[in-house]
């Protein structure tokens, strides 16, 4: 559960961080892409001071695995096989990762950070559902309980109940939904079938993926030279962003998916809301208190 409520908090103060940024007006797209160059820095220094190797592969090796594991559902792979496993997933993971802040960003504008905010965090209900289908990761039955209260409380702070659904639902919501949910099952993927000792390898490929694809997009979209301020934002923001993942893989290895993501978004929800009412001054509404009990509820029935 440690594992579980460190990614909280990581997530966590990514928003803040990131709320500090939009507050001074800084360009967000600078900002990803120092932040994405960060987490790929670290994880780098994390897998040349674990020995780890790159492009140490064996594709008979790989290919055997492959079909024993994915296949016959026998066992991982081995070392040598998670190493490719890790830097396959990651760079196509990379790429859901990076998509899903595009959707978010367009979401934002042309629906409101609402509804949007809403779509991005019901995208746990992908890797929840494939874990049901795929793997049967079935919780029990106060477990049930506690994700749907987990649920709800994140379609309570973020639903937009004046609004009505018809007139706000676009694609690009759905293409939200869709992206940001495979971003997050791509480290069930991972932790799933390969050895969790190659997740540092693994998140340097998804997160430097991301930077090759924003930093592009920075230089289209911005056409300036980054601030200094904008830089370091960046910088501070990518840390908590690499260990965000690196927790959430760890948990996922003692608890079942069903229940992690659920909590994951939820208890990050809970812990910015108080952390802007405690540092930026915003107000509390009254299904925001309520949304507060419910996770702290679901916390309590999912740990039973």
């Amino acid at each position: 559960m440690i594992y579980l409520l460190l990614a909280v908090l990581c997530s966590s103060s990514i928003a803040l961080i990131f709320k500090f940024s939009e507050s001074n007006n800084l360009n967000r797209y600078i900002i990803t892409s120092a932040n994405y160059f960060t987490a790929a820095a670290v994880s780098l220094v994390l897998i040349f001071n674990q020995g780890i190797k790159f492009f140490d592969f064996n594709q008979s090796d790989f290919s055997a695995n492959f079909s024993r594991v994915i296949f016959k559902g026998q066992g991982i792979f081995s070392a040598q096989s998670s190493q490719q496993w890790a830097t396959v997933v990651g760079l196509i993971a990379g790429i859901f990762f990076f998509t899903s802040f595009i959707y978010y960003q367009k979401s934002v504008r042309e629906n409101g950070a609402s509804l949007a905010g809403t779509f991005g965090k019901l995208g746990i209900l992908i890797p929840m559902l494939f874990a049901i289908i795929i793997w049967q990761e079935y919780p029990e039955d106060l477990q049930w309980l506690g994700i749907l209260l987990a649920i709800t409380s994140i379609v309570l702070v973020n639903f937009p109940f004046n609004k009505n659904w018809r007139q706000a639902l676009r694609l690009n919501l759905i293409f939200l939904f869709i992206y940001g949910g495979i971003a997050e099952f791509s480290n069930k993927i991972f932790q799933k079938y390969a050895l969790v000792d190659y997740k540092v390898l693994f998140l340097f490929w998804v997160f430097f993926s991301a930077f090759l694809i924003s930093f592009f997009y920075s230089v289209k979209k911005v056409g300036r030279l980054p601030k200094k301020s904008e830089l370091l934002t960046g910088f501070a923001v990518g840390i908590p962003n690499l260990f965000s993942s690196f927790f959430l893989i760890s948990a996922l290895n003692y608890l079942k998916t069903a229940v992690v993501f659920p909590i994951f978004s939820a208890g990050s929800i809970v812990l910015i809301t108080a952390a802007g009412y405690l540092f930026f001054g915003e107000k509390l509404k009254t299904k925001e208190w309520a949304s507060i009990v419910m996770t702290v509820v679901a916390l309590i029935l999912i740990n039973i």
